[in-house]
């Protein structure tokens, strides 16, 4: 690498690049058109068009809005990594700042078009307040998975990227949600496939990536397996308690509900145990490849 190479980049490229990131973990949602979900609550019912919103601010799209601000942050600390040698000084926080910049006007921009159609009553309360601390959540867990992944060493790199990695499907199937529901059962079950196996095949990566060399890397290793078992599972209960009309009005009932699914999720091992078993085979091959590549690559040339 040049001196040129080497030479730090400007904090306001930082900036750009955090809030390129943050625009690529929008994407998926705004490809679609953006259109606000139908809301229950709706003050007029008989509206024809919904507005346009950067974040999907409904029930039924909680997982989207994880999916959408934890990949955001994912790829902006990615970039962030991968252009480390020409950090400047405050660099990480220029990049920060242009996430959260981008990821709170699009949930602002959000709560407040979608809080003036809807009724005033304690249900609308009790529903915004409740999308609202998920937003709120997401951006905590997005700046964790963009610093991790950004500035600390391997192991906390790791599990940053296997958390993003459980949350890759909603991301992913928020663009093609609109074509699943459309598109004949035989098109749907090959994406249906690619986005069940996806989290083990990117944790086994991320995975191989971070090796087994350390203590602190093998521990890396099983968080990011457990965050494998744990998330998908999670992911299921809150979206069947969320999805479930019924429970809308008692909060109490629709957690009880939620806690139920997310331990039967967590528990039944036709389906927690076929990922586990493809990540750890991924991480450990790739790791092991990976391995044999760089000792080849630090082997002398013979002299001829």
């Amino acid at each position: 690498m040049s001196i040129a190479d080497r030479r730090p980049l400007p904090a306001y490229v930082w900036f750009l690049v955090g809030a390129a990131g943050a625009v690529v973990g929008l994407l998926p949602w705004l490809v679609t058109g953006g259109r606000l979900p139908l809301q229950n609550l709706a003050a007029n019912q008989s509206i024809t068009a919904m507005p346009f919103v950067l974040l999907p601010f409904s029930q039924y799209f909680l997982l989207a809005i994880v999916a959408l601000l934890v990949v955001g942050a994912a790829a902006a600390g990615i970039a962030a990594r991968a252009l480390a040698p020409r950090r400047p000084r405050f660099g990480t926080t220029a990049l920060v700042g242009g996430m959260l910049v981008v990821q709170l006007v699009a949930a602002v921009q959000a709560t407040v078009v979608t809080v003036r159609l809807l009724e005033r009553s304690s249900r609308t309360a009790v529903y915004a307040g409740a999308v609202g601390a998920v937003i709120v959540v997401s951006l905590l867990v997005g700046l964790l998975v963009v610093l991790l992944i950004a500035r600390s060493p391997v192991p906390g790199a790791t599990i940053a990227l296997s958390l993003a990695a459980v949350a890759a499907p909603s991301w992913i199937g928020t663009a093609l949600r609109d074509i699943m529901l459309l598109a004949s059962n035989d098109v749907v079950q090959p994406m249906l496939f690619v986005l069940r196996w996806m989290p083990a095949v990117l944790v086994g990566c991320a995975i191989a990536w971070c090796g087994f060399r350390t203590a602190g890397r093998i521990a890396a290793a099983v968080v990011s397996l457990a965050a494998l078992w744990i998330g998908p599972a999670f992911f299921t209960g809150v979206s069947s308690a969320a999805g479930t009309r019924v429970l809308a009005p008692y909060p109490a009932e629709m957690a009880e509900y939620g806690v139920q699914v997310f331990l039967m999720a967590l528990t039944m091992p036709e389906i927690v145990v076929p990922p586990l078993v493809v990540a750890l085979i991924i991480g450990v091959a790739g790791s092991l490849l990976l391995a044999r590549l760089r000792r080849g690559s630090q082997d002398p040339v013979p002299a001829t």
